[in-house]
């Protein structure tokens, strides 16, 4: 049946250009997608706005997906317009006059170069506000090239849908009324849809992943090493196995500063540290890793040191150094450290999937050691800290009900780089004082909970007290995984007007739909720019630490030693 003809599935929504007579046209017309004018301006529209800056340097592969992915949405949003004008207006598609599809090609071959020209020149202004110099011209060129390529997949996509609803539809049309057809044929595809992309892709492709990466998660870095000391897990007389760690539970066993290392920044004997781990392989579940962990922190005699810092990790159980080396510094080495692993995937795959490992793992991790460290006298407790990176603090959070448990259980508390989903920072930040930033919030005047882009300058709020144990979030204004939640699709956030952040380009803006798919492009590279930028945190731990713990004999130089250390890989 003809387009634009009454039949089973009703008249078509879309207008498009009529091929001239002739079989050959004809048959050029049919093997060509058929784009309607308002759908196509629709596409123009939202391309064009996609060349707006965002929080990280794009280079022109990501540019051409944000584009393609944009111009998608702008097609479908252009032909839904369409459709409710003619509903409204009572009529059926008209094919466009040739002037109306004229004027579109030369406005858009002129937007589309303004745009670009846009796009390239804030990118660059990006780029110096962080110190970025890697930039591919070839792929700048070939961004409109992937545009075109993924807005025509996305297209194709649409329309093999649309045809699988109206086969629906039809063949419904023989047992029930034409609108029950088309109402249940539409929720026939919308859950074929959903199953295949949740149950089949998504799955398969966690499936495969976490197949591959627990490969990976049986070799070892070069230079990490079996410890000698029973002072650490895998070492001798150690309850965990070396071999069960992990790849990034060896990392983490292996490395860091020795007692002479610290004596060197400290200028006064340091004690080794203590750092106890287990890995998936080390136990059958959370629970019983987080059991394992803290028998082996007995063992190595954790719980005998000044201080003890709680770590959740992130998804394929990794650490990040900065964290536990500036905390065994400022500890002159009196700090025994316990983390377990949770998942073999790396943090960006477990960012979306791993959410309930994370949490599980965070709560039976603290859970297990508080349970030991209630039971000790009083005078023998270490001070218990507790840290977490990205996922890593949505997990330490959940061991906690709010601002007063962690006061109340912990002598200080370094979240880092939280996601948006993070229930404690939401809570924190949705009731902030009125009039203080989202990006840098006050919460109940600062008395417990605060924020800091910047710990090496004054945290707010200023002159107001911050006694007993201090809990404090540490996030960059240009961090997308802080900032990237659903809700960007349809409302802007207020972290947006407030252009807070020395390294984010004011002319950043709200628009529907396509910030969205900005920020999202953002989070894979979220740690691909320098220092002190996105979700790339080193230095900022000293000044962070040293504000949560309050270390004393601690020098000014001394500390600028420390952060060039941390800052350099330790």
């Amino acid at each position: 049946m003809a387009r634009g003809t009454s039949g089973p599935t009703g008249p078509s929504s879309e207008e498009h250009t009529r091929p001239p007579n002739g079989a050959d046209t004809h048959v050029a017309h049919r093997r060509l997608p058929r784009l309607t004018l308002p759908g196509c301006w629709g596409a123009l529209l939202l391309a064009c706005l996609s060349f707006t800056p965002s929080l990280l340097p794009r280079g022109g592969l990501i540019q051409g997906v944000i584009c393609g992915i944009a111009a998608a949405i702008g097609y479908g949003l252009g032909v839904l317009t369409a459709s409710v004008w003619r509903a409204f207006a009572d009529r059926g598609s008209r094919a466009p006059r040739h002037w109306a599809w004229r004027t579109f090609l030369i406005s858009g071959l002129v937007l589309l170069a303004v745009s670009f020209g846009f796009g390239q020149y804030w990118q660059y202004r990006i780029r110096t506000l962080m110190g970025v110099t890697d930039y591919s011209v070839p792929l700048a060129v070939a961004s409109p090239f992937i545009a075109a390529a993924v807005f025509l997949v996305l297209l194709f996509v649409g329309r093999g849908l649309r045809r699988l609803y109206r086969w629906a539809a039809r063949l419904l049309d023989r047992w029930i009324g034409p609108r029950a057809a088309k109402g249940v044929g539409w929720l026939l595809v919308v859950g074929v849809t959903y199953v295949v992309v949740t149950g089949l892709l998504l799955d398969g492709f966690v499936s495969l992943a976490n197949e591959a990466f627990s490969v990976r998660d049986t070799t070892t870095e070069e230079g990490v090493h079996q410890p000698t000391t029973g002072a650490r897990s895998g070492g001798p007389g150690s309850l965990v196995p070396w071999d069960s760690l992990g790849l990034q539970g060896r990392n983490f066993i292996g490395t860091g500063p020795s007692a002479k290392d610290i004596t060197h920044v400290i200028r006064h004997p340091a004690e080794e540290p203590i750092r106890s781990y287990a890995g998936l392989a080390s136990a059958d579940d959370a629970e019983a890793r987080a059991a394992l962990a803290v028998k082996d922190l007995e063992r190595e005699g954790g719980f005998r040191r000044k201080n003890l810092l709680v770590v959740t990790t992130t998804g394929s159980g990794w650490v990040d150094p900065a964290a536990v080396d500036t905390f065994e510094y400022l500890s002159g080495g009196n700090a025994a450290t316990v983390a377990i692993q949770y998942s073999y995937l790396p943090s960006w795959i477990s960012y979306l999937v791993d959410q309930s490992k994370a949490k599980e793992a965070g709560r039976a991790l603290f859970d297990a050691v508080y349970e030991k460290w209630s039971k000790l006298p009083l005078e023998k407790r270490p001070k218990l800290f507790v840290a977490g990176e990205s996922l890593g603090s949505f997990g330490g959070e959940t061991a906690f009900s709010g601002e007063f448990d962690l006061r109340n259980r912990t002598a200080g508390t370094l979240f880092v780089g939280p996601p948006n989903f993070n229930t404690l920072f939401r809570e924190f930040s949705d009731h902030r004082k009125s009039g203080s930033p989202e990006t840098q919030p006050v919460y109940q005047d600062g008395r417990t909970v605060r924020f800091a882009n910047d710990p090496a300058a004054e945290i707010p709020p200023p002159g107001k007290p911050w006694e007993g144990s201090r809990v404090l979030y540490l996030m960059h204004a240009s961090d997308p995984i802080v900032w990237w939640s659903p809700g960007l699709v349809f409302s802007e956030p207020d972290w947006i007007r407030e252009h807070a952040g020395n390294d984010v380009l004011r002319k950043i803006v709200w628009i529907p739909f396509v910030t969205f798919w900005q920020i999202t492009a953002d989070l894979p590279f979220s740690t691909d720019v320098p220092a002190g930028h996105g979700h790339t945190y080193t230095s900022e731990y000293v000044d962070g630490w040293h504000a949560v713990m309050r270390p004393a004999g601690i020098t000014a130089p001394e500390l600028d030693e420390l952060r060039k250390i941390i800052a350099a890989g330790g």
